[in-house]
């Protein structure tokens, strides 16, 4: 600020220097405007700076979701014939022993088994082999097209025969297990794993003598330790 003399001896300030218009040239608007208006300013910049914190923080969320996603360990799915939903017939249905190897296992669980006699013939499993297939995509491939179905099926014996060469090849006898039915038309199965299997026998007729024998065939779970009861 500079000082000049008056006529009476005294020395006055000026109002401003250059350096001090300057500076005022310069300065930010709200440093310039009156007090209401400063806060008026400020006021609509704290809002605007809410209304800008809120997409940042809904963009820092999701880079932290994809950061956790992609770290996080994919278990992939369960072992062949641990799963109770039905499965569709993979379309590598290729016989692989290891398929197999989960229901090598000795476990706690049971099957119970018997005939439905429900509908106008009767027919009876008396005396023959039952037999206990795990499920495997192999054995979901071969039941699919044995019996038109993976799930549950009963169907003359010949024309499930008549489809044997369109089934998948493959040795699964060595894990299969077997149980024969008993004159009351029962059958059980003990020391299972947990899983999906394939139950498969045969049936005659008892009081049409000259209706067509039936393969039968259901698909079951176990689980848990439990006796597991069912029909075919």
């Amino acid at each position: 600020m500079a000082f000049a003399a008056s006529n009476s001896g005294t020395r006055t300030a000026k109002c401003c220097s250059s350096a001090d218009r300057d500076w005022g040239a310069t300065s930010p608007k709200i440093l310039r405007a009156p007090l209401p208006q400063v806060w008026r300013e400020i006021a609509s910049l704290a809002y605007k700076l809410r209304v800008m914190a809120n997409p940042i923080r809904i963009l820092a969320g999701a880079a932290l979701l994809s950061v956790l996603t992609a770290c996080a360990p994919s278990l992939g799915p369960p072992p062949p014939g641990r799963s109770a939903a039905l499965p569709l017939p993979a379309a590598d249905a290729a016989f692989r022993p290891t398929d197999f190897a989960w229901s090598q296992v000795a476990g706690r669980d049971s099957l119970a088994g018997s005939i439905s006699h429900a509908g106008g013939v009767r027919y009876t499993c008396a005396g023959q082999t039952v037999v206990l297939t795990p499920e495997t995509p192999w054995a979901a491939r071969r039941m699919s097209i044995l019996y038109n179905s993976n799930d549950r099926a009963a169907l003359p014996v010949d024309d499930v025969r008549s489809r044997q060469k369109m089934a998948p090849a493959g040795d699964s006898n060595p894990y299969l297990r077997r149980a024969i039915c008993d004159a009351s038309d029962h059958f059980t199965f003990a020391n299972l794993p947990d899983g999906a299997w394939y139950v498969v026998t045969l049936v005659k007729p008892v009081t049409a003598p000259n209706a067509a024998s039936l393969a039968m065939m259901r698909r079951v779970i176990t689980r848990g330790g439990r006796v597991t009861s069912f029909e075919l």
